[in-house]
């Protein structure tokens, strides 16, 4: 049996250093990492033939208990490759799904429970634990990619020629955080539906909750049907989804109900309620951080699942009522009795939050270090999504292009019309990103157009931002956004 020795420094092995065969994934059950230990590793069968499933345990600090799974195909099965897949909500498990589908994809692949167990809705575990909330925020990122490429090189005898990040919503905070902090570990990513502006993403939040809470300001599913109709029909020209969000300027006080009209029309608390939504947290008169966009207000998975929940009484099970009160009461005010409905939402917010921001918030914009690695982004978010405000991505993309040069030869950014949060809704939004940033990476071919399908056959047409698909005849083309 062959004891495998892994440092930071590089990797020591028993036998002599002459080209070998591939460690026997058993074997890798004997590997020594730094600060973490091997708990299993067995051998399972992937698409395409059998992969080396190794679990681990790491524990870079006395309060650190960061679990890690890495699945690593086995001979021609794999593509030479690694990918390192980001988690969604507030973590607490391993995204298992997506290790497994990027190993049936050929890729050696890594996750991370970010630290911590739970459900991706709760957060007691970061009570008076400011080392697991770094862990959640930054570290797990770190200890994964470090211990996945040594596990890697001990059993290839070689190191993955590529090395790539994916995630969508928390997991596309935690992209953006890698290309950020630690620019040169990855060749590329593919960040989705971003929540970078972590902080200011729970105060908006907070914000938009509280104008839900006021007396008559509820939106039931009826109030969420008139909207999206109305908002359909101002901008949609007959489509079920909305093309160009930019143009589109929709105020729901055209449903404001006439005296005596008590149906098919909304009253002033729950017009309130609707531009407080689609309006976004507004400090000292100013937008401090955008809100949601109009168009797909009452469909599956949009509003009632993260901002109004299935009905009144079951308002606070909304994943946005969940997760923003679990926030503010573990993560900012250590107070497990704390109502985030009666909090000052202003300035003092702001000032709170800091704390927090350099664990939780990934926006630096100036990329360059990560540009000079000769790393490709790959950024994108639906215009429908009622979780992460879509327009953040675009402060984003905006504030990149100000603080890094040249950031077109290696940014892009992409607008999806009418899909809700990282998939669904009625706009096509399916593509393969990591395959177009591979292509990117390996053979220089930087995206332009891009087809995303859906059910049925369905496909848009998308444009690198600002661009906007237009119909000409009967094609599509990308032109200009019309911002007036």
């Amino acid at each position: 049996m062959r004891l495998i020795l892994l440092a930071s420094a590089g990797l020591a092995l028993a036998a002599p250093a002459a080209a070998r065969a591939e460690t026997a994934c058993a074997d890798m059950a004997h590997a020594a990492l730094p600060h973490a230990e091997i708990t299993n590793a067995k051998p399972m069968a992937i698409k395409g033939g059998q992969g080396c499933q190794i679990e681990l345990d790491s524990h870079p600090t006395a309060d650190s208990d960061i679990k890690i799974e890495v699945l690593i195909p086995i001979g021609q099965a794999w593509n030479g490759k690694f990918v390192q897949v980001g988690n969604g909500g507030l973590a607490g498990s391993i995204p298992w799904a997506q290790v497994k589908l990027r190993a049936d994809e050929g890729y050696a692949a890594a996750g991370t429970d970010d630290g911590h167990g739970g459900n991706g809705r709760t957060a007691i575990w970061a009570l008076g634990h400011p080392q697991k909330i770094a862990d959640f925020g930054w570290r797990s990122l770190k200890e994964t990619t470090d211990a996945a490429k040594l596990l890697i090189k001990a059993q290839k005898d070689e190191a993955p020629k590529r090395a790539y990040f994916v995630g969508c919503s928390a997991g596309g905070r935690e992209a953006l955080m890698e290309a950020q902090r630690f620019p040169g570990d990855f060749d590329g990513i593919v960040a989705g539906a971003t929540a970078n502006y972590n902080t200011l993403g729970y105060a908006g939040r907070a914000y938009m909750q509280q104008v839900l809470a006021r007396p008559g300001g509820y939106l039931a599913l009826p109030q969420l049907q008139l909207l999206q109709d109305a908002a359909l029909k101002q901008c949609a020209n007959g489509e079920p989804f909305i093309r160009d969000q930019l143009a589109c300027h929709f105020d729901p006080a055209v449903l404001k109900c006439r005296p005596g009209q008590t149906e098919g029309c909304l009253t002033a608390p729950q017009i309130a309620s609707a531009k407080a939504i689609y309006g976004g947290r507004i400090v000292n008169g100013k937008v401090a951080y955008p809100g949601y966009e109009p168009g797909a207000e009452a469909l599956r998975g949009g509003w009632q699942a993260w901002n109004t929940g299935v009905s009144q009484d079951r308002w606070t099970e909304s994943s946005g009522h969940a997760m923003g009160s679990q926030f503010m009461k573990y993560f900012l005010y250590d107070d497990p009795s704390f109502d985030f409905l009666k909090m000052d939402t202003g300035a003092k917010l702001d000032r709170d939050r800091q704390k927090l921001a350099k664990d939780l918030d990934a926006t630096d914009a100036n990329l360059t270090p990560f540009a000079s690695h000769g790393g490709k982004l790959i950024q994108y978010h639906g215009w429908n999504d009622p979780a992460i405000a879509p327009r953040g991505s675009i402060r984003y993309h905006d504030a990149v292009l100000a603080e890094t040069k040249d950031a077109a030869s290696f940014y892009r950014l992409y607008m999806i019309p009418g899909m809700l949060h990282c998939q669904g809704g009625n706009g096509p939004g399916t593509v393969d990103w990591l395959s177009i940033l591979d292509r990117w990476v390996e053979a220089k071919q930087a995206p332009h157009e891009v087809t995303a399908t859906g059910q049925g056959g369905a496909s848009q047409l998308l444009c690198p931002y600002p661009g906007v698909a237009r119909k000409a005849g009967e094609a599509w083309a990308c032109s200009a956004a019309k911002k007036g």
